[in-house]
């Protein structure tokens, strides 16, 4: 499961000069009432619990998506996090889809999905991704004589208007 913590206060002590909590990892629960549970246990004292989330680690694919903020986690969390566990591309490139393309989507299949159609691999540059797209596509010929010359940055740069790249992972424009 994707390292996911958060620091649980809440606003009433935060508002009364206190930043009392605990960090909680959310792998040590095995779903959303059981970590709810464990945040009530811990602000026991309290009757009207507001929770407030001080600080948080996550990763930047679950904070794009916006799963955890300062007042709010979402009843998805432990779904999403198990989608993309699960997924067949680690989440570094999840994350990578998310940054370069954003995401108006809530729900974690359809992104997944939309990966999955739209992902090429991970290049070191655009020239080396054109290079073996090309190649692979049938669309430069192995058999080009040796005073054929090609602007591969210039090659690269048009082609490119059709691809995103984020942490040299190269996604489709769909």
């Amino acid at each position: 499961m994707t390292n996911v913590q958060i620091y649980v206060g809440t606003y009433a002590k935060y508002n009364s000069g206190s930043i009392y909590g605990a960090w909680l990892k959310l792998e040590d629960y095995s779903d959303y009432e059981e970590l709810q549970n464990a945040m009530r246990n811990l602000h026991k004292d309290e009757e009207d619990l507001e929770f407030m989330f001080q600080e948080y680690e996550c990763s930047e694919a679950i904070e794009s998506l916006g799963l955890i903020s300062e007042c709010h986690i979402s009843k998805n969390i432990y779904e999403v996090m198990g989608a993309i566990e699960n997924f067949d591309y680690n989440e570094e490139v999840i994350e990578a889809y998310i940054c370069s393309l954003g995401s108006s989507e809530n729900d974690i299949q359809e992104i997944l999905e939309k990966v999955s159609e739209s992902y090429f691999g991970e290049y070191s540059s655009d020239v080396e991704f054109i290079q073996e797209l090309l190649e692979e596509t049938g669309d430069l010929s192995a058999d080009l004589p040796p005073y054929i010359h090609i602007d591969w940055e210039r090659t690269a740069y048009d082609i490119m208007m059709d691809y995103s790249v984020h942490n040299n992972h190269y996604f489709r424009l769909m």
